[in-house]
């Protein structure tokens, strides 16, 4: 084990805390495996039987969502940035109203086992199959991010061992995956988020008592110009302002929440339509709760290292290290808190992975496989499911190696879902509200705004915005008796590790117009521009090609106007931003054992009367 200078290590009760956390989160998948008499049917296996209530799949959802690269990024990124990244809260809430009330209705009812399901449905099999492929994807990149952020943060500043980290993690997941199927996730997923608040409220605690309070705390970041709340700058290639939070990431979460088989999985998986509907509402407040731990962490910090940033002064290699840095250095003395930090941080990691390993398999077996051998049997199913939840777990390890290429983390992981989720967020927006595209729109659509994401995403790795647009604060040595000189050029070395040669002569010769602006776009608009050029394209080549003429499956259609009778001035409107005052609806339609023609009548005489 590398010792540091100034900070403690990991001794040996840390090390037991860390294996008891993926002990017990292993014996979950062993418990759900040969609990409940017999093996699972696949059904079991990837939706838990559909008889999940709202509190534990909240919570799962949660904690699916919030990775170890919540838990190492925003940290960091509030120390650089400010508590502007606060902002993230309000969009939470856009997010979960645009999914309870647009996409979750339309999914619940048709009763999908897998999301890219409806794109057949509405569109056909192969807008099904580029939407699958997307996903899987798209999925696997963001899981090898997330088995290797927190392995390399930790192994640099604790000496936990990196490749150890990152297969014990990815066999972990695997085993409790492919034993227990989607309950044991869930349940996992609930106990990993009781370690993950645990892990920061320690970390808050210590930092407040050893700093002298939580006001302290705050004055010294309000001083360092941190508590920068507002800034409504609506200029988009501002790396963090009011809007490109707001925008941006309502943008990038809603196609994570809307449409993202790993998270509608979870809602779908409820009993009723109320209960999926409170599973999200529910989780909002989890989200919130971690979104506070995080963002005073930045600030705690900040106020202990404002004199002497360990980043500039070459004490760590990248800001993602400064989490695991300040455990180290303020609980040293404590044995077994630094290894509650890392459960954390794992918590993180293991529920994330996880949850992607079970849609990856599900996603895999219903959309690329059963629609060509119809005739497989209940047991032929099963053990295909757990053959994919390996495959795909020794998959993600090795994406993980991959991922030691890139460059800050939570910027790779919001590009990844800007860049791939976007257009699939157009792809499904079209199909759900707007009933004259025809298949030729979407398709024309979806390539349009992956091909015009994916063009800004890899410029922007290629030449990464000036510090000018991203506006870092102010980062200050002087405490450490070394000067500031390193500082700006310090800033892009850093970001990009692989280019950073190229980076340096393209920044010292010309920059282009191209660069300074569009690929300087912010970050978190990536997800904008895939979904609104998806929408723009679909919609045009619809109109263009008869898409008004087409007669949609009528069951299907159906199942539209029962859903648009709730908005009517809607068709005007492309997208609805906030549709509250719809949240009263009819308990009736939630038994899934009606099918849709038999509802229809009734809920057109609830409309007329």
């Amino acid at each position: 084990m590398s010792t540091h200078q100034d900070t403690g290590t990991f001794g040996v009760w840390d090390y037991l805390v860390f294996a008891g956390m993926l002990c017990i989160s292993a014996a979950i998948g062993v418990y759900y495996a040969f609990s409940k008499g017999g093996p699972q049917t696949p059904k079991d296996f990837m939706m838990g039987g559909r008889k999940m209530t709202a509190m534990p799949v909240a919570l799962s959802l949660t904690a699916s969502f919030i990775s170890a690269i919540t838990v190492l990024g925003l940290p960091s990124e509030v120390y650089r940035f400010g508590a502007i990244l606060s902002m993230w809260g309000i969009s939470h809430v856009l997010v979960v109203l645009i999914t309870a009330e647009v996409f979750l209705p339309v999914f619940y009812r048709l009763e999908i086992t897998s999301t890219y399901e409806y794109l057949e449905l509405r569109f056909n099999k192969h807008i099904r199959f580029c939407g699958t492929i997307l996903f899987i994807f798209q999925t696997v990149l963001y899981t090898g991010i997330v088995i290797y952020a927190p392995a390399l943060a930790l192994n640099q500043v604790t000496g936990f061992d990196l490749w150890g980290a990152i297969i014990v993690t990815g066999v972990v997941c695997t085993f409790y995956c492919t034993m227990g199927g989607f309950k044991a996730v869930i349940w996992t997923d609930v106990f990993q988020v009781g370690i993950m608040v645990a892990g920061l409220l320690s970390v808050i605690i210590q930092a407040s008592e050893i700093q002298g309070g939580i006001s302290k705390i705050l004055n010294d970041s309000y001083h360092g110009g941190r508590l920068n709340f507002w800034d409504f700058n609506p200029n988009p290639l501002q790396r963090y302002s009011f809007w490109t939070i707001i925008i941006g990431g309502t943008f990038s979460s809603t196609s994570i929440y809307g449409i993202n088989q790993s998270q509608v999985q979870r809602y779908i998986a409820c009993k009723s339509r109320f209960q999926a509907k409170m599973s999200l509402y529910i989780n909002l407040v989890g989200q919130w709760t971690i979104l506070a731990c995080t963002v005073f962490c930045g600030f705690a910090i900040y106020s202990r290292y404002h004199d002497c940033d360990p980043w500039t002064s070459k004490k760590i290699s990248a800001p993602d290290q400064l989490m695991p840095y300040l455990v180290l250095d303020i609980m040293r003395d404590y044995p077994g808190l630094p290894g509650l930090f890392v459960a954390c941080v794992y918590g993180g990691t293991l529920s994330t992975v996880s949850s992607s390993i079970n849609a990856l398999a599900l996603v895999t077996i219903e959309d690329l496989i059963k629609p060509h051998f119809q005739s497989l049997s209940e047991k032929m199913l099963s053990w295909l499911l757990k053959g994919t939840s390996v495959l795909y777990g020794v998959l993600c390890i090795g994406m993980a190696a991959l991922a030691s290429l890139t460059g800050v983390l939570l910027q790779a992981a919001i590009s990844i879902f800007g860049i791939i989720g976007g257009p699939l967020l157009g792809l499904f927006s079209l199909g759900i509200l707007a009933p004259f595209v025809n298949s030729t729109g979407a398709f024309v659509g979806l390539t349009a705004g992956f091909v015009i994401s994916l063009w800004i995403g890899i410029g922007a790795q290629l030449y990464p915005p000036l510090p000018e647009r991203t506006l870092p604060l102010s980062l200050i040595t002087d405490g450490c008796n070394i000067t500031d000189f390193h500082h700006q050029g310090n800033w892009t070395t850093t970001t990009e590790t692989p280019l950073s040669t190229s980076t340096f002569q393209v920044h010292s010769a010309e920059r282009t117009p191209l660069m300074d602006n569009w690929y300087s776009l912010s970050y978190m608009h990536f997800s904008t521009i895939g979904t609104l050029v998806t929408l723009l394209v679909g919609i045009i080549i619809s109109l263009l090609t008869g898409g008004r003429k087409q007669s949609l499956d009528d069951r299907f259609l159906l199942t539209k106007e029962d859903f648009f009778s709730n908005f009517d001035y809607f068709k005007r409107e492309k997208l609805i931003l906030n549709p509250q005052p719809y949240t009263k609806e009819d308990g009736g339609t939630d038994n899934p054992t009606f099918n849709y023609v038999e509802m229809y009548p009734t809920d057109e005489s609830r409309n007329t009367s």
